[in-house]
């Protein structure tokens, strides 16, 4: 274990400011741990010019959050309730975070106004979404398309056949490998393709290149979805988490963003799950999004001491928790050497999951928070 800095002094781990900086956690909701990233977040927005602030949150909905904090358009509660995913609107640091974001912004010019967005796919645990609110999107900033509205509204049909949750555990429930499905992959690579020849205003393009990555996105999901073999939710799992380091990649493009996810998502080694006799790998956004960007990439892996509240009690002192817990302080950053050699803690409780020694010398440096 190496250099201790406080909250505001991360940037000094850093030989230079990082185009991307990811903020791991290693449980969703936890007060404590959204209000520790709040509050990093706000220092770096305020004083090391970071301008984005991504969530692991839906893609397509956090632009009703992101008009909000820019314009003040809509109320902050249905905002909240509609501008996130996994029903995150409702996590007090996430109003804390938007409502702060608003007043932020308020009268200052566009370019120096902080923005919001969502990094992860229209996924949620029991489905996915219809591609039909991207593919039409897409549809509708081409001059002109090769196909018609209605031809892609007739390949579609029901939003509720795509949406079915019975699919998530049955790929036999799932419109994925269609006649109809294939289809619209064939004809969305036509749209995307047109996009690329196309120059409309830069904003208009975002715009366009985010519904074009979602649909495309949406499109490779459901078709894995499908997928009867005992690769299918290896490949689930990877199209989503390449759906949000194209996203992230995205972001970083037009300048430096802040983004807050599960610390899976970040690290750079290749993720694993047990899932009954299954041992998914896949290839994290981190991972993919450190390949583009290289030293402009940092991660930071959170750590929790305790949460009692699930069962989670003084973590044993031959582990990385074990031996933060230890020190003073009840949150610092320290760098990620030196922890190697200890033992992976074990989680009581399936919500948390803690840092695994083996993996942990590929991150940055490790944010530790004493309570939960």
């Amino acid at each position: 274990m190496g250099m201790t800095v406080g909250i505001t002094g991360v940037l000094n781990l850093f030989p230079a400011r990082p185009r991307l900086l990811a903020l791991g956690e290693p449980t969703h909701g936890s007060d404590v741990l959204l209000e520790l990233r709040n509050d990093l977040f706000r220092h770096l927005v305020e004083q090391e010019g970071y301008r984005t602030i991504a969530i692991e949150s839906d893609c397509l909905m956090g632009r009703i959050v992101d008009d909000y904090v820019t314009s003040g358009a809509g109320v902050l509660d249905d905002v909240l309730a509609r501008g996130f995913s996994h029903e995150w609107g409702a996590f007090p640091g996430n109003r804390s975070l938007v409502r702060w974001m608003r007043a932020h912004n308020d009268a200052r010019p566009a370019e120096e106004q902080v923005r919001f967005a969502g990094f992860d796919g229209p996924l949620e645990i029991h489905a996915a979404a219809s591609p039909r609110q991207s593919l039409m999107a897409l549809h509708g900033y081409l001059a002109d398309p090769p196909h018609t509205a209605d031809a892609l509204d007739d390949l579609l049909g029901a939003d509720d056949r795509w949406t079915n949750p019975a699919a998530m555990m049955d790929p036999s429930q799932s419109v994925g490998r269609t006649a109809e499905a294939n289809q619209l992959r064939l004809l969305a690579d036509d749209l995307v393709t047109l996009l690329d020849a196309e120059t409309p205003d830069s904003a208009g393009m975002a715009e366009a290149r985010l519904h074009a990555r979602t649909a495309t996105g949406l499109l490779r999901y459901h078709r894995w979805m499908a997928d009867p073999s005992p690769n299918r939710m290896a490949r689930l799992l990877s199209v989503r988490d390449s759906m949000m380091a194209a996203n992230l990649l995205a972001l970083a493009d037009r300048g430096p963003v802040l983004a807050n996810g599960h610390n899976a998502h970040f690290q750079r080694n290749r993720s694993s799950m047990r899932m009954g006799d299954l041992r998914p790998r896949w290839w994290s956004a981190g991972a993919i999004v450190n390949a583009h960007l290289g030293d402009g990439y940092r991660f930071l892996a959170t750590a929790l001491g305790t949460f009692r509240d699930q069962g989670v009690d003084t973590p044993p002192p031959d582990t990385i928790e074990g031996r933060l817990y230890a020190l003073p302080d009840d949150r610092f950053i320290v760098d990620a050497g030196g922890f190697d050699t200890l033992l992976p803690r074990v989680s009581p409780w399936f919500g948390y999951a803690p840092l695994d020694p083996a993996q942990v010398t590929n991150t940055d440096g490790i944010v530790f928070v004493k309570d939960a």
